[in-house]
């Protein structure tokens, strides 16, 4: 039998590979990569462009030479390659928490997916959304699913605008649950767009509890659009690599931190619903 020479990826293979390229470096060296995989530049290129095509990608602007070497920003569809095994723990046992609650607020973001997937269907459960993807979702299972409409953001696939901010103030939750994209005790939970910030501050109003679901990469970032002080958040869903000196100014001003997939729960209680 003839010798056989290394194995060529499948497409479905090579983008992946892009994708956790992008995720550890920010941005890919066409040349390189292209000659490590094994194919043209031509080929690493069309996957690039299939990738920002399907929203997996999207281009940012600045850095080395375009021809080289082109920076890339994950987009939503691929977020969860990013600390996955963090955020698959969080939204698991955030899950958990608050599998009792009748009436919840599910944000944006890829942390709440994982959360998503893991919360047991209720035929007497509302959950009310700003994301589309998780109004997908939601909307195949049992219950009712209120997605608030309006604009949608591209990138996020976020509802926002005036009709989602009109549409949120008609609803309580028993629940909300947030994701951030940072959370410092200085300036507290914070998202990358004023609209979507919005949009969560008038539901933590509008709840009785907050949940907050995030990885400890979050910690000390602060996003320029602030949603609330740490104060409004009641139950912190986190990993184990949470900074201690950040975990003992949120417990000293009333926030409960629980470490997803630990046994120790920190004084969390089971009944945060």
């Amino acid at each position: 039998m003839a010798p056989t020479g290394p194995r060529r990826l499948l497409a479905v293979d090579r983008r992946h590979a892009i994708l956790e390229r992008v995720a550890e470096q920010q941005s890919i060296h066409i040349g390189e990569f292209a000659a490590e995989l094994g194919v043209s530049e031509m080929t690493v290129r069309r996957d690039i462009a299939r990738l920002e095509r399907d929203g997996f990608l999207r281009r940012t602007y600045g850095g080395a030479t375009a021809h080289l070497t082109r920076t890339l920003e994950l987009g939503f569809n691929a977020r969860a390659l990013e600390q996955p095994a963090a955020k698959r723990l969080i939204g698991m046992r955030g899950a958990e928490l608050v599998k009792d609650a009748t009436t919840l607020f599910v944000g944006i973001g890829s942390t709440c997916e994982q959360f998503a997937r893991f919360l047991p269907s209720r035929d007497d459960r509302t959950v009310i959304t700003d994301s589309v993807p998780l109004g997908g979702l939601f909307g195949t299972r049992a219950g009712r699913v209120v997605v608030l409409g309006g604009e949608v953001r591209r990138d996020e696939l976020s509802c926002i605008g005036p009709v989602a901010a009109a549409a949120v103030r008609r609803y309580h939750a028993d629940v909300a649950v947030l994701g951030a994209a940072g959370l410092s005790t200085s300036v507290g939970l914070t998202e990358l767009f004023d609209e979507e910030a919005e949009i969560h501050r008038s539901m933590i109003e509008q709840s009785e509890r907050v949940v907050v679901l995030t990885d400890s990469t979050k910690m000390g970032a602060d996003e320029h659009a602030v949603v609330a002080p740490v104060e409004a958040i009641d139950v912190l869903v986190t990993d184990e690599h949470i900074d201690g000196a950040s975990a003992l100014e949120l417990r000293s001003r009333g926030v409960e931190i629980v470490i997803a997939g630990s046994d120790d729960r920190r004084g969390a209680d089971s009944g945060a619903a």
